[in-house]
């Protein structure tokens, strides 16, 4: 293995807390530290074809994606060329024999579609400024591989090969079934018609398929989910930062439920920041948590997550899964606005208060933080979250729009304006080819937080309220970034759990969800 650059995730164990239930929870920070400067100036300077080797149902288009999404919500220029896609403009829904080598009218679609993805993923680095662009196919022979770094040398192009390699027949058969519902090459059909064919496109790879084992070639191989890594012929800070997170990726099935803290004192007054209790509708809202999930998380294996702060622990207090408490999930640092209203703010600091709304990702409140320097301290979260089963988080509105950003692959300009409403649970469930959204909503009355863009708000009091019992607010979230973008398709689930509570202002317990499929 070659030398590479040093990239480590530091996770410092900080002690142990108690949560007001006196259970023992373990507190972590995060610190990542790197011994190259000048981090962005590399990127600015690099051209990255990545490049995935594997037999299918090996998880290589879920990586890509993951890879693309990860380093877009690092302000990276990434996107990922999907061979099969433009195959499926000639040939739609093939069968197994049109991936046999020996046919030789598949052969030549299949090269020309591997051309015609080559030839955009070039233009695009050389005229849209494109920094890491992933080709997504099997490219499962030695001469494929040699041509594509042919076309890349002769552009100055660096070139790293990811090969997803997998024995293992459970997650093997694993990603079959969920091929099987989720390609678009078997849309309509019958699923088990569906996969036994897509078993037999795999047995014609086979026939041909040569593992990565050029010495010349830089690249990382992960056997079975990353249970072994080799690396070879790395070189660079970015080669670096991509196999890191690779390395930390697993695509066996699992989900991820999110939820801000219960409406808290400061929500109730308006005001930002601070460090305060949640309001009796907050205590509400806990109290009704580990029934509004209790269907959806059934017996999985659960960790929980929480900030440091009280009105996250509070409204995690009677969820019944492991608690860690994270530096790092901690709202973002208001400086010297915390404590204050909107209204405060423009009256106090008019140029600052115009100033965030014209970049808000980019705005760092004087003394404090900007969406940017979330997104940075929030990557070894990431890192764990890619890394773990299934997570449940409980923290604050800038760091579940900075986590639904990165897993919805949400545009920067548009994360920081995402409405995350309280009393909400947010499901996603990543999958080959999309994250799957599901929303349970608690029948419990709350303020809304959300301002628009260049707003005064008047948030907070009564006038504030969201009645969660209108079955306008109950059914039809706020539009997400997602769906900003065009790119969801809902389709309805709903399911009603009555719930006993002693505050006659919440009667019942609502569950509704709306399911959406990224594509």
């Amino acid at each position: 293995m070659s030398s590479m650059p040093v990239v480590c995730v530091y996770l410092n164990h900080v002690g142990d807390a108690y949560d007001e239930n006196g259970e023992e929870v373990q507190q972590v920070e995060c610190v990542m530290a790197t011994n190259i400067p000048n981090e962005m100036d590399q990127v600015e300077d690099s051209h990255i074809c990545v490049v995935m080797v594997g037999l299918p149902a090996r998880g290589k288009s879920l990586i890509a994606q993951k890879i693309v999404r990860y380093l877009r919500w690092l302000s990276v220029n990434a996107k990922s060329f999907n061979v099969g896609s433009y195959r499926r403009a000639d040939t739609p829904h093939p069968s197994a024999a049109f991936f046999d080598t020996s046919n030789p009218e598949g052969e030549r679609l299949r090269r020309a579609a591997a051309e015609a993805a080559v030839t955009d993923m070039l233009r695009w680095f050389e005229h849209e400024g494109g920094h890491v662009g992933i080709l997504d196919a099997t490219n499962s022979t030695q001469y494929r591989r040699k041509w594509i770094k042919e076309r890349c040398d002769a552009k100055g192009y660096d070139v790293l090969f990811v090969e997803s390699k997998c024995d293992d027949e459970d997650l093997i058969m694993s990603n079959i079934l969920e091929v099987k519902t989720t390609s678009p090459d078997y849309i309509g059909q019958d699923p088990e018609e569906a996969a036994r064919d897509f078993r037999d496109r795999i047995r014609n790879y086979e026939k041909v398929y040569q593992t990565l084992t050029e010495p010349d070639l830089t690249y990382v191989k992960l056997i079975n989910v990353g249970s072994q890594v080799v690396i070879n012929q790395v070189s660079n800070y970015l080669q670096t930062r991509i196999i890191y997170f690779t390395m930390n990726l697993h695509i066996t099935p699992r989900s991820i439920w999110l939820s801000r803290h219960g409406e808290s004192e400061y929500n109730v007054l308006g005001m930002i920041g601070g460090d305060a209790s949640i309001s009796p509708r907050g205590l509400a809202y806990a109290d009704a948590l580990p029934g509004l999930v209790r269907d959806s998380i059934g017996d999985k294996d659960v960790t929980l997550w929480t900030s440091t702060m009280k009105r996250t622990i509070q409204t995690a207090r009677h969820l019944p899964y492991r608690k860690k408490q994270w530096k790092a999930l901690d709202e973002l640092d208001a400086g010297v606005c915390d404590g204050l209203t909107y209204e405060e703010i423009e009256k106090k600091y008019p140029e600052d208060f115009r100033a965030r709304d014209d970049d808000k990702y980019n705005y760092r409140y004087q003394g404090g933080e900007s969406y940017r320097d979330v997104v940075i301290r929030l990557e070894p979260i990431i890192m764990e979250m890619e890394r773990g089963e299934n997570i449940m988080i409980v923290t604050h509105q800038a760091i579940l729009r900075c986590i639904y950003a990165y897993f919805m692959n949400i545009p920067q300009d548009q994360s920081p304006w995402m409405e995350i409403p309280l009393h909400t649970v947010i499901k996603l469930t990543p999958r080959a080819y999309g994250t799957v959204e599901e929303r349970f909503k608690a029948n419990i009355p709350a303020v809304s937080t959300f301002r628009a863009k260049y707003t005064s708000a008047n948030m907070g009091g009564e006038e504030g309220l969201e009645d969660m019992t209108d079955e306008s607010n109950m059914m039809s979230p706020p539009p997400t970034g997602a769906e900003i973008n065009g790119i969801v398709k809902p389709d309805d689930v709903e399911s009603f759990v009555p719930q006993k509570h002693p505050d006659p202002m919440v009667p019942v317990l609502l569950l509704g969800g709306d399911t959406m499929l990224v594509d």
